[in-house]
């Protein structure tokens, strides 16, 4: 008996490594690339990557007996290393999808290679109007996210419903991202002669004073602005150190939360300055939480998140619902060892999802469709009823303010 047993024993210990071997060896690995800053905008970054992850999670990051896995490609918010990334991507072999991150102009500026090459994007944070707007059918961008085009509306609709403002003086960031936002916020506006300031990266406090003490002597009542966080925290501290009299009402785009903007603006908030910016319809501080969001708590603990500290929760938010969409298309099709068809297939099944995908911000029926010129939001999953207005709280966490 005890001779059969070290017999049995032995066999195993020989035949386990060989069948371990071999089930390694049959799952195979896709890979999706997350292109963004995660230098000078790492809140976002992460936020973004830990929503996919989460998505990712809940399917045991495979699909079809393929292992799906997300390697951070810094940009630093740079076109150009942007570039080199999706070069990067075609000539992988295991490349599947190409995830955005913060900045619009990587994807303006590079939007006829993305498509000519179809490159597949999938846009969870980058707002600007032209990205998904490829005037083709060949069109491989597709967006859940805040949208340009949109987002002028809502905040002009604020300023001016809200907070009452007569005289809106727009300041925006000289970036192929600001000129799309100073389109859409003049149509919304309807009024063309309205002033418009630009400022550039790495704008410092200074600057930003004479910048908004023109505008202040121009008789505006509010600022429309559009930058991201770092140029923001300045002008927040700029306004600071006006008199109370002279501080002006901001209406932000969601650019200013996509990087430690909270702890550097957090005294001058203080101080009674008034700051609204956009953020789309869904918060994790909302009371009572729905049964997904609960679970999505629960899944982001096992991966060490904690939702309600992220600093920029819509990134986590947007790519989660996008994952979740992805991963329905990837279900659409069948996966194989050749990526490019893979992309193919999974570009047609994006546009043509057969079964809702339950979402934070919402369900998506039918988040995609084919881009036409006659339906140029085919590629956009959100509309304006998605999009709120926010503010900080003193904690730093993001109130978002329902539509009426």
């Amino acid at each position: 008996m005890r001779i059969t047993t070290l017999l049995a024993l032995l066999s195993l210990l020989f035949t386990l490594p060989f069948e371990l071997s071999a089930n390694t060896q049959s799952v195979k690995t896709l890979t999706i690339y997350h292109d963004s800053d995660y230098s000078n905008h790492n809140e976002s970054a992460y936020a973004m990557k830990m929503g996919a992850l989460t998505a990712l999670a809940e399917v045991d990051y495979s699909a079809q007996n393929y292992q799906i896995n997300i390697v951070e490609k810094d940009n630093r918010g740079n076109s150009n290393r942007s570039l080199l990334h999706m070069r990067q991507f075609l000539k992988d072999p295991n490349a599947l999808v190409f995830l955005g991150g913060l900045h619009s102009p990587p994807y303006i500026k590079n939007r006829d290679f993305i498509n000519k090459n179809e490159l597949l994007l999938l846009v969870p944070w980058a707002a600007g109007g032209p990205i998904t707007r490829y005037p083709s059918d060949k069109n491989w961008v597709f967006r859940l996210s805040v949208d340009d085009t949109k987002a002028g509306y809502r905040m002009v609709q604020y300023a001016t419903n809200t907070l009452n403002c007569k005289n809106p003086q727009l300041l925006l960031e000289n970036t192929p991202w600001g000129k799309s936002n100073y389109n859409s916020i003049i149509k919304a506006i309807g009024d063309k002669d309205t002033k418009v300031d630009w400022f550039n990266w790495n704008t410092k406090i200074n600057s930003a004073k004479i910048i908004l003490r023109k505008i202040i002597n121009d008789q505006a009542d509010c600022i429309l602005f559009v930058g991201n966080a770092i140029e923001g925290a300045e002008i927040i501290r700029a306004m600071e150190s006006f008199e109370a009299s002279e501080r002006l009402p901001i209406v932000s785009h969601w650019g200013i939360t996509g990087g430690d903007f909270f702890s550097k603006v957090k005294t001058a908030l203080q101080s009674n300055l008034n700051l609204h910016f956009i953020q789309s319809c869904f918060s994790f501080l909302k009371k009572p939480q729905a049964t997904l969001t609960k679970h999505v708590q629960e899944q982001a603990t096992l991966l060490s998140v904690s939702l309600e500290e992220l600093a920029a929760p819509a990134g986590f938010i947007h790519a989660y619902d996008l994952t979740k969409i992805l991963l329905q298309a990837i279900s659409q099709i069948t996966l194989t060892d050749n990526v490019s068809n893979n992309r193919a297939n999974i570009k047609v099944a994006l546009e043509n999802i057969n079964k809702p995908v339950n979402g934070l911000i919402k369900e998506y029926k039918q988040p995609f469709s084919t881009w036409t010129t006659s339906n140029t939001d085919a590629h956009e999953a959100l509309g304006v009823d998605d999009l709120c207005m926010a503010n900080y709280k003193t904690d730093g966490s993001i109130y978002v303010i329902k539509n009426n």
